[in-house]
């Protein structure tokens, strides 16, 4: 095998016959020819239709970032518990019992909640909530987010698939549509969270804390849009049990389904903008910003480079950072780059 491989490098380099075949070929062939990197959704992609045997463990299938995140909520919660429920006589308000307590206050506080039915009542508890609302804000705004957005993408590939079961699709079409559709499709599915949160919230609400239906959505809303008047809120045992999970998420997703309206919405006025410098005119002050080489002529590489350079999608430092790349990995200073190439610069 080894061998094989010597001798075909070696027969590169004293045989470039092949390569300037290559070279000789049609540039609009190659152009079109030319594949982008494998992506990282098409990988997530195989590995959901994948239908063999997995033999791999239950951590092993998790997600890094799911590790991280459990390691830090773990961490944060565990000092928060650990410092209100040593306070928790310096707390009051409305009580249940001191665990629960001092977990639900730590709840309230990282989301920014602030219902006002448990307050710092010392120097020392005030401090410490002081501490734990700009670590819990770091909390949801950084690391919660991003797990959020990871599991809103699971559920966005089997919402893609339900919509495309009753067509014979395969993966790369299906690939595709999330491309394009990506944003839409995760606003559909946080939209759908949203409101089995909002129902289930107000339901649990009328049901346990015993609220008039129009109480038990007012203080669902106060709560989600984290506004916490305090007026309504969980002060049974079981009601906050429910709240430290409940609020946790009910927060993130409606934080979630805001930045996805916005990326939407820049979304929209980029492919806005892209088709109208497709559908634009060609003009002379254009060919000659395109001419990368000053050659008098325009090919379709520096074509393509000077339309993805208007449209904003790279910039002239991406294309220096590119080339500086390209000169690294072209060996023998042709000006294309060869399996020989590629072999030596290793």
């Amino acid at each position: 095998m080894a061998s094989n491989e010597v001798r075909s490098l070696v027969s590169g380099l004293i045989d470039p016959l092949s390569q300037t075949n290559k070279r000789n070929a049609p540039k609009g062939r190659r152009i079109r020819r030319c594949r982008s990197a494998p992506l990282s959704e098409y990988i997530r992609l195989e590995a959901g239709f994948a239908s063999g045997p997995r033999t791999e463990s239950f951590c092993g299938n998790i997600h890094p970032n799911f590790l991280f995140v459990a390691a830090f909520l773990t961490v944060y919660l565990g000092i928060g518990i650990l410092c209100f429920y040593l306070v928790r006589h310096q707390l009051k308000g409305e009580k249940t019992n001191g665990f629960l307590d001092a977990v639900y206050f730590c709840i309230v506080t990282m989301t920014t909640v602030g219902y006002g039915d448990l307050v710092p009542n010392s120097v020392l508890s005030k401090l410490l909530a002081c501490a734990f609302v700009f670590s819990g804000m770091a909390l949801v705004g950084m690391i919660l987010s991003k797990a959020a957005d990871y599991l809103v993408e699971k559920q966005e590939l089997l919402l893609v698939k339900a919509l495309h079961l009753s067509k014979k699709v395969g993966h790369f079409e299906i690939l595709e549509d999330i491309e394009t559709n990506s944003l839409r499709y995760k606003c559909i599915v946080v939209f759908i969270f949203f409101l089995l949160l909002i129902i289930g919230g107000t339901i649990f609400l009328a049901t346990v804390e015993k609220l008039s239906l129009v109480d038990a959505f007012y203080c669902v809303c106060c709560t989600i849009t984290t506004l916490g008047y305090g007026d309504k809120s969980f002060s049974t045992q079981a009601g906050r049990v429910f709240a430290v999970f409940w609020i946790l998420t009910g927060t993130i997703c409606l934080a979630q389904f805001f930045l996805y309206i916005a990326d939407l919405n820049a979304q929209s006025r980029q492919r806005a903008l892209v088709k109208l410098i497709l559908t634009r005119r060609m003009t002379n002050v254009d060919l000659e910003a395109a001419d990368l080489d000053d050659d008098g002529s325009v090919g379709a590489a520096e074509f393509v480079i000077y339309k993805l350079k208007e449209m904003g999608k790279i910039s002239q430092e991406d294309i220096r950072l590119v080339m500086e790349e390209f000169e690294d990995l072209d060996v023998d200073e042709s000006g294309t780059l060869s399996t020989s190439d590629i072999m030596l610069s290793q």
